[in-house]
């Protein structure tokens, strides 16, 4: 391998690492251009030298080209936690712990010489980022969400009371925030829920009322 072609595989990790992360960048999301850029160009760095290695000493060492490549997707594995953010219920950042997996990948492929497939993965991860949102907020614009409040006894497996009778309805859990009454053993919880066709927010409230250990629901509009 000539010092230009790997000069080229390093420019080109850039260029393809650093364009994924402008569009991750352009979101404030918790990695962008700086993040994606060096992860793409560092998995490619890692396959040239797992390639020169085998090159150089496949004649009296017997060397795997593909050990050193295959701790870069491991490793990628914890820079992606750390883009990963739990809110309550809610996790996010799991597009961006997954772009940067792919990203990497994209620097082995271009280490690898593999060029064609990295620009063609680079192409259609930028059209999975940029286009797909606007099919989940239709997906997400077609489903009712709906946010109750409620009092409820502060003992073990009330919560879960909660969920099972949900459950029973078909209700889906989105979020859940729990706040302490002092004083009262009781706790203050709201719920954001994605209900069923045909179910409505009252049989929601009934149903909850019924379950024991609950004092009050009502609908946050």
């Amino acid at each position: 391998m000539t010092e230009w072609e790997i000069i080229l595989k390093l420019a080109l990790s850039c260029i393809l690492g650093g364009i994924i992360g402008l569009e991750r960048e352009s979101l404030n999301r918790p990695a962008g251009l700086r993040t994606y850029t060096l992860v793409c160009m560092g998995s490619t760095l890692a396959m040239i030298v797992s390639l020169e290695m085998y090159y150089q000493f496949q004649a009296t060492v017997n060397a795997d080209p593909g050990r050193i490549a295959a701790q870069v997707v491991s490793g990628i594995g914890f820079i992606g936690a750390g883009t990963i953010i739990r809110e309550g219920a809610t996790i996010r950042g799991l597009t961006t712990a997954a772009g940067i997996w792919v990203v990497g990948c994209i620097g082995l492929a271009i280490g690898a010489g593999m060029y064609v497939p990295a620009v063609v993965t680079s192409i259609l991860v930028l059209f999975i980022l940029i286009y797909f949102v606007r099919v989940e907020e239709r997906i997400s614009g077609m489903r009712d969400y709906r946010a109750f409040s409620m009092i409820i006894d502060d003992v073990p497996g009330q919560v879960g009371r909660i969920g099972s009778a949900l459950g029973d309805l078909g209700v889906s859990i989105k979020n859940i925030h729990l706040s302490d009454m002092e004083d009262q053993g009781r706790l203050e919880v709201e719920l954001l829920v994605v209900l069923p066709q045909n179910l409505d927010a009252i049989t929601v409230i009934d149903n909850l009322s019924n379950v024991a250990g609950v004092y009050a629901v009502e609908r946050i509009d």
